[in-house]
């Protein structure tokens, strides 16, 4: 046979067996925001939409409700939070936030629901903007009245 016609076969590369890492999904709303939350063993970090939690949300309140649930529980260090972030803006989307990863963590940790739940982090807050009514200026806004 000519260098042409013979085919050498290589082995096929051995792939290196990945470990296991379990993920665990929570999914938060607040007014018109969404956030997709994944929850993962690890060491304490927390990204929202490729950005560290603390450059993301810039004011302290926002900063401080997000990371409640895991300081609640005493474990900030234990697992690296993911955030997909949509719609609505920097307040609804930390409430989307907050709400996501309690649902994450109740399905890491199932004993800490009773917790969460005291805390009020469970609880989906209803509350959206009510719509602008026809002939008014706002939701409930109307235009001056001229009596003349």
């Amino acid at each position: 046979m000519s260098d042409e016609q013979q085919v050498v076969q290589e082995a096929p590369a051995q792939e290196t067996p990945k470990a296991k890492v379990e993920v665990f999904w929570g999914l938060g709303r607040r007014k018109t925001a969404v956030a997709r939350v994944r929850l993962m063993r690890g060491n304490g970090k927390m990204i929202v939409n490729g950005h560290a939690a603390d450059d993301y949300f810039l004011d302290d309140r926002h900063i401080n409700a997000v990371k409640q649930p895991l300081k609640e529980l005493k474990l900030a260090n234990r697992y690296d939070v993911l955030v997909n972030a949509s719609g609505g803006g920097i307040a609804g989307q930390s409430g989307a936030v907050v709400l996501g990863l309690a649902r994450a963590l109740v399905k890491a940790e199932p004993d800490t629901e009773e917790r969460l739940r005291e805390l009020g982090l469970l609880t989906r807050d209803p509350r959206m903007v009510e719509r602008k009514k026809y002939g008014k200026r706002g939701a409930r806004a109307s235009f001056q009245f001229s009596k003349r």
